[in-house]
């Protein structure tokens, strides 16, 4: 552009600003009450600075708010020191709204919510951080969930903090680690009491923010909504022992495979549950998982053998891969994706391998890893975006970047095989079959620290500020002389463990309520012996 165009340019600049301060001084000023979200102070300091100086040119306050929205908050900070005018407009109460909602903090507030959100942005920061430091160094309160004497326990799930657990007993229970004066309920079934000690035992437990699922070794399966009370509001009954069991993460979503079938359960629009789909298969279902977020009709993905079924509600039951004599050893779901882990078998081994589907175009798109061993374990849904994590049989923890097809890194984590995995954007906890949990920081490719129980971890679900681990034992079955040695019995029924880093170092002499003892106990040197050797409550 020559030096006439330049002129001309900002020539028509200068009359649209002028047009634009005319058309506003013609306009009332909107009174302090009547603003929303915005404090009287900040609607008289934009009512003063109309314009902005910006370089060699004059914009309108709000134009200046949309230019700043592009900054990050270290940008922000140097645009503060430049001057008074662009001080104000660098710590405008709308940028750092904005700066909290992109980084994940208070995503369900408002602007009008609070006043002084830089100063907010900081205090999420700071707690951030403190998570991170107290995630790092293991500090925090650590709970024992509290046991059933006289039972196993056999399967545990979790959603948000909320933990069920399932026993040989056939009892089920329920705690809330997120509230600290919380009584675990047992949620009551619909056996018969005439031969007390009789119930089938617990096969798989499923929990989200308002459903309980439990399975039974005789084929029953229980529905209790939490929000009415202890006593199932739907029980369900199969002719065979019941294989597979999944539930949505949200919604009211339940499947279940037996035997030769495949059933989904959800409510109608009077409460009332029924069969929204039913599908036969040709083997026996090892893994089911529900897509989430399909809308009206649910979507479930189940493997059985060397086959993978897509299931659709308002469809048949449709193969999406199979590959003779290459069973599946693995499954996971996400909105678009399913990942699931198949075993090489045959002449010519090609190593076993990860293989990743997209759900809308029923096609593969990529083929991760080539281990020796098989693969236990694998994380779609909790992952990073163009990230997976998953375990294997040889011992290794392993990220794969679905970007490139290729291993991002590999770590030895365990001295059996993996059996749990979790991740997010800077560490990596898993479990193995000889006990151990273990957590690590992926980027510095360091092991923070491990905790080693007698069981199998069976399952690990953690938040930016809790952790919930479970060691599940193989045998279901309590020795009569092990019933009346207590230290015996507890090392073979299993563990629930809940770790709480939102709090600090301090907190170690205040056990959470569902660990406390029936008994006064002494604390000292910030260690309660109450953590290790809970009494019973009898």
């Amino acid at each position: 552009m020559d030096d006439h165009g330049l002129e001309e340019f900002r020539r028509r600049w200068q009359e649209e600003l002028a047009q634009a301060q005319a058309l506003r001084k013609r306009r009332k000023p909107r009174r302090p009450e009547q603003a929303s979200g915005i404090s009287g102070i900040e609607e008289d300091r934009k009512n003063e600075m109309d314009d902005v100086p910006f370089f060699d040119i004059q914009l309108p306050y709000e134009l200046a708010i949309n230019i700043f929205q592009y900054l990050d908050r270290k940008d922000l900070g140097r645009c503060a020191q430049v001057s008074k005018t662009w001080k104000v407009i660098a710590e405008d109460e709308v940028l750092w709204y904005r700066l909290c909602h992109q980084e994940g903090h208070l995503p369900e507030s408002s602007i009008s919510d609070y006043s002084g959100w830089k100063l907010i942005f900081q205090e999420c920061r700071a707690r951030e951080h403190m998570l991170r430091t107290n995630w790092k160094n293991r500090r925090g309160a650590v709970s024992e969930l509290e046991h059933i004497p006289d039972a196993v326990l056999c399967d545990v799930h979790s959603h948000d903090g909320v933990v069920i657990a399932g026993y040989t007993s056939g009892d089920v229970r329920v705690w809330d680690t997120r509230t600290w004066d919380y009584v675990a309920p047992f949620l009551e079934s619909e056996f018969e009491e005439d031969e007390p000690g009789m119930q089938p035992y617990v096969s798989f437990v499923r929990i989200n923010s308002s459903l309980a699922v439990a399975a039974y070794e005789d084929g029953f399966l229980h529905i209790w909504d939490l929000r009415t009370g202890k006593c199932p509001v739907h029980r369900f009954e199969h002719d065979a022992r019941i294989q597979a069991l999944a539930l949505g993460r949200e919604g009211a979503i339940v499947a279940t495979a037996s035997a030769f079938d495949v059933v989904m359960l959800s409510p109608n629009e009077e409460g009332y549950w029924q069969i929204a789909a039913e599908f036969e298969v040709q083997k026996l279902v090892d893994y089911l998982e529900i897509v989430p977020d399909t809308g009206r009709y649910p979507v479930a993905v189940a493997t059985a053998g060397d086959l993978v079924y897509l299931l659709k509600a308002e469809d048949s039951a449709r193969t999406l891969h199979y590959v003779y004599g290459q069973p599946v050893t693995c499954l996971d779901v996400s909105a678009n994706h399913v990942a699931f882990g198949v075993k090489s078998l045959g002449w010519v081994y090609e190593g076993n391998k990860i293989l990743v589907y997209s759900l809308e175009a029923e096609r593969c798109l990529s083929k991760l890893g080539n281990a020796l061993g098989d693969f236990t374990c694998v994380n779609l849904r909790d992952s990073p975006p163009n990230l997976m994590v998953s375990g294997n049989m040889d011992r290794r923890v392993r990220i794969h970047d679905l970007r490139t097809d290729k291993i991002a890194l590999s770590i030895s984590a365990h001295q059996l095989g993996v059996s749990a995995i979790q991740m997010d954007d800077w560490k990596i906890v898993s479990g193995g079959e000889e006990g151990l949990v273990s957590v690590w920081d992926y980027r510095m490719n360091q092991k923070l620290w491990e905790v080693h129980s007698r069981h199998p971890v069976r399952h690990i679900s953690f938040n930016s500020h809790s952790l919930i681990t479970a060691n599940v034992p193989y045998e279901r079955v309590v020795r009569n002389s092990d019933l009346d040695n207590f230290t015996t019995h507890r090392r073979h029924r299993g563990l629930i463990h809940a770790y709480e880093f939102a709090v600090d170092q301090l907190s170690f002499q205040s056990p959470l309520p569902i660990c406390r003892s029936s008994c006064d106990t002494t604390a000292g040197s910030n260690y309660d012996l109450a953590l290790d050797f809970p009494h019973d409550s009898i």
